[in-house]
C-alpha cells in the first residue's frame, strides 16, 4: 500500500507585485530584498517608506481640508442674550458648542475628518486642545487656555465645565477655520465687538467704584455673567483682572 503525500500550496506572503507601485519605497524595498539587500539597507528603506506615507497623509489632509472649506458651512447663533443695563437694552445672539458641532460635523465626516479634545488643568488654568485627524492618519491641533469661570453662582465643577465648553467651541472653530454667522448679521460682527467692549468698560468702571469686598463680589457675579455671555475671552479676562486687582487693594486696606 502506498501513501501519496499531497503538499498544500504555500500562501503568498508578499503583496502582489501589481498592487505595489514599482517606484514607491515599498516597491523598491521588495526589489532590493530579492537582490539580497542587507538588514541595514532594508531598515533605511522602511524609514523612507514611513516618511513617504507621512507626506502622502499630509497632502491628503490638506486636500480634504480645502474641500471641506468649499462647503457652505454656517454656524447659526441660537443663544439669545437680552438684558437692560445702564446704557439701555442689550440684545444679541451667539452660538453654543452644540451649534458649532451641528454645523461642521457632517461636512468634516464627509471629507474623512474626526475631531476630539484633550483637557489639561493646572490650578485654575485650563487648557483645551482640539485635535483634527484625517482618515489617512495626519493630524493638526489648536490649543487655547483660560481660567475657570467663577462668575455667577457656579460651584467649582460648574466653573470648570463652563470654561471647558467655551474653549472647546472656540478651538473647534479655529482648527476648521469657520466663524459664526447670525440669521441676519450684516455688520453684526463689528457691532457685537463694540457691545462687548462697552460692557467691559461699564463693569470695570463699577469695579473701580467698589468700596467693599461685598460690593466687589456682587459686581463680579453680575458683570462676569454678562461679559462671559459675549464670547469675548479677552474682555472677560480684562474684567477678571480688574476685579482681582481691586480685591487685592481692598484687602490690603483693611
Amino acid at each position: 500500500m502506498s501513501t501519496e503525500i499531497i503538499e498544500a500550496p504555500q500562501r503568498e506572503l508578499a503583496a502582489p507585485a501589481d498592487q505595489v507601485p514599482a517606484n514607491s519605497p515599498m516597491g523598491m524595498m521588495m526589489a532590493a530584498m530579492k537582490q539580497g539587500a542587507t538588514l541595514d539597507q532594508v531598515e533605511q528603506m522602511m524609514n523612507l517608506q514611513q516618511r513617504w506615507e507621512e507626506r502622502e497623509a499630509e497632502k491628503a489632509f490638506n486636500d480634504a481640508l480645502a474641500a471641506f472649506k468649499s462647503e457652505a458651512v454656517e454656524i447659526i447663533k441660537r443663544k439669545t442674550v437680552d438684558f437692560t443695563g445702564k446704557n439701555g437694552r442689550t440684545h444679541y445672539k451667539h452660538a453654543e458648542l452644540s451649534d458649532v458641532v451641528e454645523a461642521v460635523g457632517p461636512a468634516l465626516s464627509k471629507h474623512g475628518f474626526a475631531w476630539s479634545w484633550k483637557t489639561h488643568q493646572e490650578k485654575d488654568l485650563i487648557r483645551v486642545t482640539c485635535i483634527l485627524k484625517h482618515r489617512q492618519g495626519h493630524t493638526d491641533s489648536v490649543s487655547l487656555e483660560a481660567n475657570a469661570d467663577q462668575s455667577g453662582s457656579k460651584n467649582n465643577i460648574q466653573a470648570i465645565a463652563s470654561t471647558v465648553t467655551y474653549l472647546q467651541r472656540h478651538t473647534l472653530k479655529a482648527i476648521t477655520g469657520v466663524s459664526e454667522k447670525g440669521d441676519d448679521d450684516d455688520g453684526l460682527g463689528s457691532a457685537n465687538s463694540k457691545i462687548s467692549a462697552d460692557l467691559r468698560d461699564e463693569w470695570i468702571s463699577e469695579v473701580a467704584k467698589a468700596e467693599t469686598l461685598e460690593r466687589l463680589e456682587t459686581i463680579w457675579q453680575e458683570g462676569g455673567n454678562v461679559i462671559y455671555a459675549t464670547n469675548n475671552l479677552a474682555d472677560y479676562n480684562a474684567f477678571k483682572k480688574a476685579v482681582s486687582d481691586k480685591k487685592k487693594m481692598l484687602t490690603e486696606a483693611q
